[in-house]
């Protein structure tokens, strides 16, 4: 691999004007293409084949009024002044103004005020009227949705507190804006600090960008032909941008070696891209495969996800190792770091292979590995009572009308009106099947944390009948999801009794087990990526014990990763920092996401650190020195590349949506953890401790596993057997 990305470097730098020129043109075509087809993002994060979503196919069968899609709704939210009820004369005729006003867009169907359907809560000062739409939720437009804005407005300027539900969103997912802005932003002012150059720095930024367009404009194009969650478009910008910077910066960095150490300029770009270019594919392809096993879940949207983002991955790698070599051949000597006077007189450097971090961590490993790894299992113990969901409009700012909805109806109908339970009741035959359903509703009401169940409808037929439940609890709580069990574990009962079959769904239900499904493909997911690491750390390292040490090293960043978040989201500490506007359950695919994310980007650094440091053993035979070696020479760079990581992924802990901020947080404290902690101080010190026997590899092992070069070697003889021929 090293030898074919050598003379990768060689062409792209000759022919550096088409490569450059020719990217651009790709880029081009692509944003024609993706923006002319427009962003088509309305796949729903659903997992075919769960009781719910079984349940939700009757529902829909047996219940349909008509053969169209399901027109979107919005519950208008009313809250009387203080001191009167929504029976007040005056109240009335405020509501009856509102919905007059509303009902003037010809996009709505059917408008239902709160006396008319009797959604009222206890208190009278609390109710509800639906709007429906004739389109579907994510079909109903903008005008229609500022029309009803503008109704409500001025509802509250008359002194009724007016807010807004449904299946209409109202406040929609941010995908791309500031939070890309400050985390490029940051990353150039990391990369300029480093280099010490606006040029050298501008060179990552430069190609992140051109490899982000491609991969992003692809994700676009691809979601108007198979259904696609807004999260994919997310996932795919903050990989695309983070690795995509981190990986010029690998190449630049090791150009810039290169051209201290004497070698021409088209012999450093070549030599960077075979060294450093042969780590970055390396990586890259760890992230791809990463996130390509995703797909084992058999979960659909989980899937589509992992593919979107591995896809901009892979753009990211052929940029580093096309594009920025082109760049570096215009670049020249002008990015040539500048080197430092020096007297005659003065005396040759004690110190000059190693760093003070390094010279300190391999004079005392022992305290240090212990410290770091009880920080991090520190950090982890919170995971323990890790609980998982999907956040609803309760976990919005309170500056939102959908929190502030959610909020009312809460407090007029109790926590569950905002997660209803819909029960189906489906009997084998017609016969006495209206007293069944009648007697087994009233069971399923008498079960604890059932704070109201409505009569059972039927349909048509006679033979399937629908019962509402609410819970006495939110949707996110435990004991909902306890309820949710026992109706289940009940109908096997009521089965065997009564010949009904009973069948849990509605959003709560379905959220439940979308959970649950995703908790469960968790340990298949993180055995599998934890026997690939070592299979491929092994080829790379010729080692037992650096993949070993490797990969206990990314369950510790794992843990704590998911620790810091439940102690965060879940726990509420720290919420004001983060601006976290409720404490509630985890995001139930983020575990699962960030693991396959950080088993990627730990394996970069690990790569980039530990392949200096066999490359000096290789030489010298001296296992301190190596460590020491790979420090001084990676552990700048691995510093700056985790410092760009961060600050990419932190940029979106501050945006509104509480999904978007979430994964930030586990992205950029999970990658402060992994680089800083695991590769920059427990890795070398337990590499210290291990000495020689770090690098030990059974003979009869080295002869079956393939040799993959991410080194150089083979560049480097051939330059050798050149020189001794001359």
């Amino acid at each position: 691999m090293a030898t074919l990305l050598y003379k990768l470097g060689i062409f792209a730098a000759r022919k550096r004007k088409k490569v450059l020129f020719g990217s651009l043109a790709v880029l081009i075509i692509a944003v024609s293409l993706g923006l002319g087809m427009g962003i088509n993002l309305n796949g729903e994060m659903t997992i075919p084949g769960t009781k719910s979503e079984e349940a939700m196919k009757v529902l829909k069968e047996e219940f349909s009024q008509g053969k169209g899609p399901e027109g979107g709704t919005i519950q208008v939210i009313f809250k009387a002044p203080d001191g009167q009820t929504l029976e007040s004369e005056s109240t009335q005729k405020m509501i009856a103004k509102t919905l007059e006003s509303i009902s003037q867009d010809s996009e709505i169907a059917s408008i239902v005020s709160p006396y008319e359907a009797g959604t009222i809560g206890y208190s009278r000062e609390i109710g509800y009227a639906v709007i429906t739409y004739k389109s579907e939720a994510t079909q109903v437009t903008d005008a229609s949705k500022e029309h009803v804005l503008e109704s409500v407005e001025q509802a509250r300027s008359e002194g009724l507190q007016t807010e807004l539900g449904g299946s209409v969103e109202f406040t929609q997912l941010e995908i791309g804006g500031i939070s890309e802005v400050i985390g490029i932003i940051a990353a150039f002012m990391i990369l300029a600090i480093t280099f010490s150059s606006l040029l050298a720095a501008g060179l990552p930024i430069l190609t992140a960008l051109i490899g982000l367009g491609i991969g992003v404009m692809s994700v676009i194009i691809a979601a108007n032909f198979i259904e696609m969650a807004s999260f994919s478009l997310i996932l795919a910008i903050m990989l695309g941008l983070a690795v995509g910077i981190d990986y010029g910066l690998f190449i630049t960095s090791r150009y810039r070696q290169n051209l201290v150490e004497g070698k021409g300029v088209e012999e450093s770009i070549a030599h960077a891209n075979a060294t450093a270019g042969s780590a970055v594919v390396f990586a890259g392809l760890t992230v791809i495969i990463a996130l390509a096993g995703l797909s084992v879940t058999g979960i659909p949207f989980i899937t589509v996800m992992g593919i979107a983002g591995a896809f901009t991955v892979l753009v990211a790698v052929i940029i580093s190792v096309l594009v920025v070599p082109a760049l570096l051949g215009f670049a020249g000597e002008r990015i040539r770091p500048k080197s430092k006077a020096t007297s005659i007189q003065e005396p040759p450097k004690v110190n000059e292979h190693s760093n003070r971090w390094g010279r300190f961590i391999t004079k005392y490993p022992l305290p240090i590995a212990i410290a770091g790894i009880l920080l991090l299992g520190a950090i982890s113990l919170p995971a323990m009572h890790l609980q998982t969901g999907i956040p609803d409009k309760g976990s919005k700012s309170t500056e939102s009308t959908d929190r502030r909805g959610y909020d009312l109806i809460a407090e007029g109908f109790g926590p569950g009106m905002n997660g209803p339970l819909a029960i189906i009741l489906k009997a084998e035959t017609t016969d006495k099947a209206q007293a069944t359903f009648t007697k087994v509703g009233k069971e399923l009401s008498e079960l604890p944390n059932v704070a109201m169940a409505t009569p059972p409808v039927t349909n048509a037929t006679g033979k399937v009948a629908m019962v509402t439940i609410i819970p006495g609890t939110d949707p996110k709580s435990e004991k909902t999801t306890d309820l949710v069990h026992l109706i289940r574990d009940k109908a096997a009962e009521i089965k065997q009794q009564d010949q009904v079959e009973v069948m849990v769904t509605g959003s709560t239900a379905v959220n439940i087990d979308i959970s649950e499904k995703l908790n469960g493909a968790f340990p298949k997911f993180a055995a599998l990526i934890v026997g690939l690491a070592l299979i491929l750390l092994m080829m790379v390292f010729r080692s037992v014990l650096v993949p070993i040490k490797a990969v206990l090293g990314y369950l510790l960043t794992l843990t704590a990763t998911l620790g810091f978040v439940v102690l965060v989201v879940q726990d509420g500490n720290l919420s004001k920092l983060f601006d976290i506007p409720a404490a509630g359950p985890v995001l139930n695919f983020l575990p699962i996401l960030t693991a396959g994310i950080l088993f990627g980007l730990a394996m970069d650094y690990e790569v980039f650190l530990v392949s200096r440091m066999r490359e000096e053993f290789t030489h010298s035979g001296n296992a301190k020195n190596a460590v020491l070696s790979g420090l001084k020479n990676s552990g700048s760079v691995v510093t700056a590349a985790g410092l760009i990581m961060i600050a990419v992924f932190a940029s979106f802990i501050f945006v509104e949506d509480v999904m978007i901020k979430s994964m930030g947080l586990a992205l950029a404290f999970g990658i402060l953890f992994d680089a800083f902690i695991v590769r920059l101080t427990i890795m070398p010190a337990v590499m210290t401790l291990m000495g020689r026997s770090a690098w030990y590899l059974p003979k009869w092992l080295e002869r079956i596993l393939p040799n993959i070069d991410v080194e150089g070697e083979s560049i480097k003889k051939e330059s050798e057997v050149k020189r001794e021929i001359i």
